[in-house]
């Protein structure tokens, strides 16, 4: 068999392919609107045209390409109200997890490991912040909200949860670095961790409205820190894809 048909190689390129392109989108060194062709794709990443072909249909997937008439594919651009559109959404599938798992029940097995992951950050956010502490953050906040789809048992609330959060800027820690060079920084992961502790304590006592309630709101953090980096363009660089990010003309 050939390397060509080795499907452990294909998977690889593919993967190699969707990655390269991704960071170049989100480097914005394709622009909002810029085709895309499979050819010129296959000369900048390096892969061969099949996994390249590949990869752009899921990139159209994760809504960062869209297919055009004349054929091939053009980076999309999100306006304000595309990206609170795509936050909400996550809220909403967030929300629904926490209730099944608040109602469903948990076993004090995943409680545990939820309390410990949070624990973590309690010890991050009560230090003195610097870029490592945010980082380290996102991958706390990342393995919680995991923790969080799991609980539910359900791989349906499971794949769906992703989907929404996998949305463009809808990612729970989307706008973590840029919160980082914010005044209200401290503050901002003070509530954030308070909706933690609040919701994992609503899914311990069976509380499924409540969970869900917590994580709707929780979502709308985001919201606030996008609103925030908004207002200073130093900090909006900090957010990936920003040059994907449609401004609302000032009047």
């Amino acid at each position: 068999m050939t390397h060509d048909r080795d499907p452990d190689r294909s998977v690889s390129q593919t993967v190699k392919a969707l990655l390269s392109l991704r960071d170049l989108i989100l480097a914005g060194s394709l622009k909002p609107g810029e085709r895309i062709s499979e050819l010129s794709m296959v000369e900048r990443t390096g892969v061969s045209r099949t996994p390249v072909r590949m990869a752009l249909v899921r990139l159209e997937e994760e809504g960062l390409i869209e297919a055009i008439p004349s054929g091939g594919f053009a980076v999309k651009a999100f306006s304000e109200s595309d990206i609170f559109d795509s936050i909400e959404v996550r809220g909403v599938m967030e929300g629904l997890v926490a209730k099944a798992a608040a109602e469903r029940g948990v076993s004090r097995a995943a409680l545990t490991g939820a309390k410990d992951c949070l624990s973590e950050i309690d010890e991050l956010i009560d230090d003195e912040l610097t870029l490592d502490h945010f980082s380290d953050y996102v991958r706390l906040n990342a393995r919680f909200h995991a923790l969080l789809q799991d609980m539910s048992g359900s791989a349906v609330m499971i794949r769906q949860a992703e989907r929404a959060a996998a949305l463009p800027f809808a990612s729970p820690s989307g706008f973590v670095m840029a919160q980082s060079a914010l005044p209200q920084a401290r503050t901002i992961l003070i509530v954030a961790q308070d909706q933690h502790h609040s919701v994992l304590e609503a899914i311990e006592n069976r509380e499924g409205e409540r969970a869900e309630s917590i994580m709707r709101e929780h979502a709308r953090l985001a919201r606030r820190n996008l609103q925030l980096a908004l207002a200073n363009q130093a900090t909006l660089d900090l957010v990936a894809g920003s040059a994907l990010i449609r401004r609302r003309k000032s009047v």
